[in-house]
């Protein structure tokens, strides 16, 4: 019992490490989306930029990631990660947006590979991932919060030291060793289709119709049970964060901040706290029907534009409340989302499934960042015509 005991604690430490590492630079990269491109572009270029290849991967995953070894995908995670926080360290747009595109494919790859590596570890691994991504969120933005904003150290200096962290992603090694080895777990090796559609012996079947047909079948089971509530609340969620966030702001002189860029950093690390304490419990309280969580991220996205348009409420607390309670909302759709599916889908399909719903939130997330460039400076336009010109203020 104490043996089993202490391979689950391994299994979620490691699979904790594994959601924060492969998670961090997506939030650090967001959060210094004012450093990055100024206050007089849109915010939602940086999440648009930091969420395009990682959809694009996670799009096109099902139809090829059974072929790729996850000893094999371990080292493209830390060189893609390693030479796009380095770029985007230079500070200069031309090499940021190419570092932003490189980091956000680590961090939609990693995701697929750690979240299909839980079918083989149990829901003790997905609570682990689930949390480590929550706590990538509260310690990516805190910790660039605190270099930045408290430390005052300088910015490039800053998001050189994330260059570090993707060499944890070494630790998997460990687990393939440590754990699996050592137990009876199921093989990692690439798994052969029933049918013998897409199997190992023959790579050239992933490029043939019927291939592509049975997939786009395994795919469409997913849509409504899973994809379409997760994926709407990611929508509304990051609406808020790139596209409204950066015009809640009030007079500097009534905050305890220096800089207007201060009050958007700490927004981003609020929101990243909520969604560490609902990824990390979230679990404890299942919710079968995700669209719970869209109608209630829905009620969000239109209270803080609101506060936007109107200024109803000129307490900067109040929003910190209301942006901390989006990232509630936020983790907790995910989590349950994917213990939903280790619960109720086929075994035989469950790999399959938690790496192709993937695909939601960085579809949402996605949608988000086109809708996000036209409604950050609508809101700011009115600010201005209103009195209220914080918004082009750094």
């Amino acid at each position: 019992m104490n043996f089993e005991w202490s391979r689950e604690k391994r299994t979620f430490l490691y699979f904790w490490l594994f959601g924060l590492i492969n998670n961090i630079l997506y939030v650090v990269i967001l959060s210094a989306a004012s450093d990055i491109i100024g206050p007089s572009l849109p915010k939602s270029i940086v999440l648009l930029f930091d969420i395009m290849p990682s959809f694009l991967i996670k799009l096109s995953a099902p139809f090829f990631i059974h072929k790729i070894h996850y000893d094999k995908r371990i080292p493209v995670l830390i060189i893609l990660s390693v030479f796009g926080i380095m770029l985007v360290s230079t500070r200069k747009l031309w090499l940021c947006l190419p570092g932003i595109v490189l980091a956000s494919l680590s961090s939609g790859f990693g995701e697929i590979t750690f979240l299909q590596l839980t079918h083989f570890f149990g829901s003790r691994s997905l609570t682990g991932w689930s949390s480590g991504t929550g706590g990538a969120g509260i310690v990516g933005s805190f910790s660039y919060l605190l270099l930045t904003t408290f430390l005052r150290l300088n910015i490039q200096v800053s998001l050189m030291l994330y260059a570090l962290l993707p060499f944890f992603f070494l630790l998997y090694f460990n687990v393939n060793d440590e754990i699996y080895a050592s137990q009876d777990y199921q093989s990692l090796e690439v798994p052969i289709e029933e049918d013998g559609i897409a199997s190992s012996e023959d790579p050239i079947q992933i490029l043939k119709p019927d291939h592509w047909h049975h997939t786009l079948k395994r795919l469409s089971q997913l849509v409504v049970p899973y994809m379409i509530p997760l994926s709407t609340v990611y929508l509304f969620e990051y609406l808020i964060n790139q596209g409204v966030a950066p015009t809640l702001l009030f007079p500097i002189d009534k905050t305890p901040f220096v800089k207007y860029r201060d009050i958007y950093v700490t927004y981003g690390t609020l929101y990243q706290l909520g969604v560490f304490v609902s990824r990390t419990w979230g679990h404890l309280l299942p919710v079968k029907n995700l669209y719970v969580f869209s109608i209630l991220q829905f009620i969000n996205l239109a209270v803080t534009i609101c506060q936007s348009y109107f200024y109803f409420t000129h307490s900067m607390w109040l929003l910190m409340i209301i942006i901390f309670y989006e990232g509630l909302i936020g983790g907790s759709s995910y989590v349950n989302c994917f213990m939903n599916i280790l619960k109720n889908v086929d075994p035989k399909e469950r790999e399959f499934s938690l790496g192709s719903v993937s695909i939601s939130d960085s579809s949402g997330t996605l949608i988000a960042a086109f809708l996000g460039i036209y409604l950050e400076p609508t809101l700011c336009k009115h600010q201005i015509d209103t009195g209220r010109p914080w918004c082009r203020m750094e």
